[in-house]
């Protein structure tokens, strides 16, 4: 059977490296992020469940809840020291499924974990997606966003990004870039390939101000991703 993911998001060390043991004791297979933007790029790996903590530096707790819940159909339990009503409404409000408070008890924690993914296993199936910083690509949707903006891209500019960030730091050329999006039988030039490249490069720029796909002089273009 396989094992379940449970991604743990706080910007406490030892607190995630104990979660992580007690977890992985448990028979749960447990993945560690320190900030949001770490969080964001194991999206891909398609947790079952997540736990995050609220107060982070950088984009916090609820901004990245916020930021993914369309796209992340798993659990979302918030770790935090804040207890108001407010702070309830706001996590809830955010798309959180629940609240646990520092300190707490680990046992208490597992039963929590086991219960909303009994209940999840009753809902519907995972969205697809796949993440590069905070850039996120809904497969399921075929959207791209950043943040909660969505970027668009024609038909042949989203295959084109999915094949580069599913392959992400590895490098192809533009005939093998053609064959993969357009098709084998497809009548054209791979050339076409780098004024896809170029528009792609454009957009993600005037949206995000990076570009992601690196030009490797000579041979071709690689999903630069850390």
């Amino acid at each position: 059977m396989m094992r379940r993911k449970i991604l743990i998001v706080d910007d406490e060390p030892m607190l995630t490296d104990l979660l992580k043991a007690h977890l992985e004791e448990c028979g749960y297979e447990a993945m560690i992020a320190n900030d949001a933007d770490q969080g964001m790029n194991l999206l891909s790996r398609q947790p079952d469940l997540i736990l995050l903590d609220i107060q982070m530096p950088g984009m916090d707790g609820l901004q990245l809840c916020r930021t993914i819940r369309e796209h992340v159909s798993c659990p979302i339990l918030f770790l935090t020291a804040r207890v108001t009503e407010q702070d309830l409404i706001n996590g809830l409000s955010y798309g959180g499924d629940d609240y646990i408070t520092k300190p707490f008890r680990l046992n208490e924690l597992t039963a929590r974990i086991a219960a909303h993914l009994r209940r999840d296993e009753r809902g519907g199936q995972k969205q697809a997606i796949l993440t590069s910083g905070r850039l996120l690509v809904n497969l399921s949707e075929r959207k791209v966003f950043y943040g909660e903006t969505q970027i668009p891209f024609s038909r042949r500019e989203f295959e084109l990004i999915e094949f580069l960030l599913s392959n992400a730091n590895r490098v192809y050329d533009r005939e093998r870039i053609y064959e993969a999006v357009w098709g084998y039988d497809a009548e054209g030039d791979s050339g076409v390939v780098k004024e896809h490249v170029r528009r792609i490069r454009a957009r993600l720029r005037e949206y995000t101000g990076e570009s992601f796909i690196e030009t490797v002089w000579g041979v071709g273009y690689q999903w630069k991703r850390s």
